[in-house]
This record gives structure tokens, sequence and C-alpha cells, in this order.
């Protein structure tokens, strides 16, 4: 057991030199990662999610709902901040038509679930990432499609059911599984619990893999531009969110969490998306599948900085 819990170490310190290692090789030589099947993505995500419930206590869970200023505070950032910066980088590199719906789309899309992961390896506020990530979720099938009409003045369909299930399945079951089962066997969860960095980084690993070895041709027809754009995006959504957090006065783990949510998008429900909304568009699908790759490894970067702040 020691033995994992030290590896388990190792692997959460160097998550970024993995993750980058992993989407190197699924890039360039996608046959190395082209057996990950994208339909383990969200597999892969219930795991970490029941990895982080065994980690929560109810207290973490009553801070947030008897005071829930801070989740609509995030809620409105995510929905004002993301899909502004969207449209400005779009026009400041002035994107054609299609890489342009695509990264308008990424920022119109809540949070996704890796937020949750990366702010539990940043020793962040899980419980409020988890509250913002499942109300943002609920909100977005009218929020995305709504904001995405305003800024491009054309229409995207959401599934309500669809995403609604999706969150539940991948989000909120594993993590409350987790959570009773440290409920009424806390002694046993804190063993496993050393180990948990170790699963994550090698889930968002396989997750990395299966995106960028499935989307590698696309990937690497766009040139620097989209790059440029998908980076730039995440970064000033990070610093806003870590601005707002200290604007607001609010403590360092939730600092690190709003930065997290607000940064991070479900660019994987962009993708998707960006298929079927603007299908005459091929393009469309690139950002979401770029912004998929890099949130994780700059997610990974993040951790590593913030787990150095004070909590």
């Amino acid at each position: 057991m020691r033995v994992l819990e030290k590896l388990s170490d190792v692997l959460g310190k160097y998550m970024a030199v993995v993750v980058l290692i992993v989407a190197s090789f699924s890039l360039f030589v996608p046959q190395s990662t082209l057996w990950i099947q994208t339909t383990w993505i969200n597999y892969l995500l219930m795991i970490v999610m029941f990895g982080m419930g065994l980690t929560l206590k109810i207290e973490d869970f009553k801070l947030v709902f008897t005071k829930p200023k801070d989740i609509i505070i995030g809620c409105l950032a995510q929905f004002t901040i993301m899909p502004l910066l969207a449209l400005l980088l779009g026009t400041l590199f002035h994107l054609d038509a299609a890489l342009l719906a695509g990264v308008v789309l990424v920022g119109t899309c809540p949070g996704g679930t890796s937020s949750n992961v990366i702010t539990y390896l940043s020793d962040g506020d899980v419980a409020l990432s988890v509250g913002m990530t499942g109300i943002n979720t609920l909100l977005a099938p009218v929020l995305t499609p709504m904001i995405t009409w305003l800024l491009l003045r054309t229409t995207v369909q959401v599934d309500m059911m669809s995403m609604f299930l999706s969150i539940v399945k991948v989000v909120i079951i594993p993590i409350s599984l987790g959570f009773v089962i440290n409920r009424f066997w806390a002694e046993s969860t804190k063993k496993v619990s050393k180990v948990l960095p170790m699963i994550s980084v090698i889930a968002i690993s396989f997750i990395v893999g299966a995106v960028v070895s499935h989307n590698a041709q696309q990937i690497l027809s766009t040139g620097f531009t989209v790059f440029a754009v998908v980076i730039l995006h995440n970064l000033l959504g990070y610093a806003c969110g870590y601005g707002l957090g200290k604007l607001l006065g609010l403590p360092m783990t939730k600092k690190k969490a709003l930065s997290i949510e607000i940064g991070m998008q479900n660019s994987g429900l962009a993708t998707s998306l960006a298929g079927t909304a603007f299908p005459n568009l091929a393009l469309a699908t690139v950002p979401g599948a770029v912004f998929s790759v890099w949130h994780n490894i700059s997610g990974a970067l993040l951790a590593n900085l913030y787990r150095k702040l004070e909590k």
C-alpha cells in the first residue's frame, strides 16, 4: 500500500507532464492511444467522481447550500465571462465563421466534471465546485442556446433531458455513493483516499488520449490561431475567476474553485453540440476538441500551483 501511496504522490505532483506526454503521443502518433474508446470517457469520469465522493463530508455541502451566494456568483460569472471572452478573442484573431462558432459554443457551455477533479487536486472547495457544475449544467439547456443565439444570431438545440440524465449519471450518483460510503466507513476510506490522486491522473490521461487520438487530423489541420485562442480563453477564464474571488474577499479554497470552474468548460459537450448545431461548418467541432486537451494540461499545471498556496 505504501508503494501505491508514493506512486500516487509522484503522479499527482507531475500530472501535467504525464498528461502532456499522453497528449503528444495521441496527436502525433494517434495509433498509440486510438484503442481508448471515446465511449469510455463517462465511465472514467464516474470513477473519479466516486473517488471525490469518498473525500466529502456532510459539513461541506451544508456550507454550500445554506449560503448559496457563492454558487449564484459562480453561475453568473460562468455564463457571462466565458461567452464574452470567446467572442472577443474570436473577433480579435479574425477567426472564420466555423471556428468562431466553435469557440463561442465552448464559451456558452457550462463547466465540466474535469473542473471538479482539478479543484479536488488543487485542495480547493470541492463541494462548491460540484454545486456550481450541477447548477450550471441544469441551466445550460436554456442558457447555452440563448447566449449562443445572442452572440452569433444562430440557433443551437440542446437536449435538456439528455443533459440532465448525463449530469445525474456521471456526477450526482457516483459522488453520492462515495459520500455515503465515507459517511459510514470513514476509517476505511481514509486509507483509500491516499491513492485517489493516482486514479484521477490515470483517468484524465485516458480521457485526453481518447479525445486527441480520435480528433488528431482535425486538430492538426487548423493551424496555430485556434490553439492561441483556446489557450487564451482558458487562461483568461482562470484569471477572471480568481480575480473575482479576490475582489469579493472569498477564502483561498473558494477562489481556487471559482477560478477553475470558470476557466474549465464542458468542451466535450461543445464538440458534440457543434456537430449537430453547425452541420455545414465542419471545423466548428475543432475548438471543443482542442479545449478538451488543453484545459486538462493547464488544469494539471494549475493544480500543482494551487496546492502550494494556503487553503
